[in-house]
């Protein structure tokens, strides 16, 4: 199913007019939705003490129009990015024209592959290396392997040399393997210690910490707790925090909590870059941040979507056996993937056929509302909590540039506050902690 929207500028109620690429990528109707879970480290210092954990400023010079000095810490050291920010692999969100906006600006974005075939998924590889300044500059692509299809397109990955692999919902370590053949990174998307185990027993470079106020699959554990229990538990694996974070203020809280970068989903996808439907951008701009609904019903895992009439029906109550059957049947016919190798599975992993059914029956709807910008209608739209600080429609390398010298900005008032104290502090009065 291919499915193109142009759609013309609108006026926003923030006085910001919202711009979409005038069409939208392809949207293939399959089972796999995946999307940047954080899904997608136990309690931490507020920064570690040693120096590889402790962020320090730089600015670089480039060829590039100027920007914002940056803040140092182990992800950007592992990737080789400039900035702490990554942009999560959203499907139809994170198309290459966004990820390489983000890397271009100095961050990390990772493609969606959920929508994607195998040679779809190496088109966009190489589309995204034809967009980037610099071809050294990092990207990578998202993998939830759960979903079919998945393997195929880590596979892709792993012959294209992509420098970071994201993955989420299943084992890797076929995938850790093939990039140390050519000094790849491995990213694994987690909700828990138990799976953040998991993935740094099975050779995760790094961690994407997914907390309860993340768009869609996002765990039960907010931020402000995971976060820091994941830091603490892992010392050694340095930490992405995804969920809730949008702005400079977010970046430095994930920093004091123990991270060493950000993942921003709902609010890269509310960019001039993004592909993200007009109609769907400003109904984030100006949705609160209590408007989401958080539940199992709508694609067979937790997840959080923008609070709408169509998302309030789709959480509302689970499919019958048969119509789960059914909605495998569809899902495994609309990939190419034989009956015969479904019925096996409806027959012996109930709950995996499941939880693919429901991908399936959910792709029409997000497909409707990312694409086509219904969020009026039939369209359900993963969104964030913290769409409620997003208020408006800027470019990319505006963004990034704007997080980090918030950031910059609000540690030094911090730093001020401090030494003005009555009494001093419990530094003397030269509490600075990112010097």
């Amino acid at each position: 199913m291919t499915m193109i929207t142009s759609l013309a500028t609108a006026a926003s109620p923030v006085g910001r007019r919202i711009a979409t690429p005038a069409a939208q990528a392809t949207a293939t109707a399959t089972a796999a939705v995946a999307v940047a879970v954080a899904t997608p480290s136990t309690l931490a210092p507020a920064l570690a003490s040693t120096p590889e954990a402790t962020p320090s400023f730089r600015s670089f010079s480039t060829e590039r129009p100027p920007r914002a000095p940056s803040i140092s810490t182990r992800i950007t050291d592992l990737f080789g990015c400039e900035h702490p920010i990554v942009l999560p692999g959203m499907s139809w969100i994170s198309t290459p024209e966004l990820v390489a906006a983000v890397s271009n600006a100095g961050g990390v974005g990772i493609l969606a592959t959920g929508p994607l075939s195998a040679c779809e998924t190496r088109a966009s590889i190489r589309r995204v290396r034809s967009l980037l300044r610099d071809p050294d500059l990092p990207f990578g692509i998202g993998a939830t392997l759960l979903m079919p299809g998945a393997h195929e397109n880590a596979g892709v990955a792993l012959e294209e040399e992509v420098p970071v692999v994201n993955v989420s919902l299943g084992k890797a370590g076929w995938i850790r393997d093939g990039l140390d053949a050519y000094g790849g990174k491995l990213l694994a998307t987690v909700t828990n210690r138990v799976h953040a185990a998991a993935a740094v027993e099975s050779g995760a470079d790094a961690l994407m910490a997914t907390g309860h106020e993340a768009a869609a699959h996002g765990g039960d554990v907010t931020s402000l707790v995971l976060v820091p229990a994941l830091a603490g538990a892992f010392p050694e694996t340095p930490l992405v925090a995804a969920g809730g974070f949008c702005d400079g203020r977010g970046l430095n809280a994930a920093l004091v909590l123990g991270a060493d970068a950000v993942a921003m989903g709902t609010r890269m996808a509310v960019t001039e870059e993004s592909p993200l439907a007009g109609a769907t951008k400003e109904a984030i701009v100006t949705a609160g941040e209590a408007e989401t609904i958080y539940g199992d019903n709508f694609d067979g895992i937790p997840a959080r979507v923008l609070a709408t009439d169509a998302s309030a029906k789709a959480m509302g109550s689970r499919p019958l056996p048969p119509v789960v059957a059914y909605r495998a049947f569809c899902a495994a016919r609309g990939m190419g993937i034989p009956l015969w190798k479904v019925l096996p599975g409806l027959l012996t992993q109930w709950n995996k056929m499941y939880a693919v059914a429901q991908f399936g029956a959910a792709t029409e709807a997000i497909v409707a509302a990312t694409v086509g910008g219904d969020v009026a209608g039939k369209g359900v739209q993963f969104a964030g909590q913290c769409q409620g600080l997003i208020h408006d429609v800027p470019g990319v390398e505006d963004l990034v540039r704007r997080v980090v010298e918030e950031s910059l900005a609000v540690q030094r008032a911090q730093a001020e506050r401090h030494r003005r104290w009555p009494g001093g502090t419990h530094h003397g009065g030269d509490y600075y902690p990112f010097e």
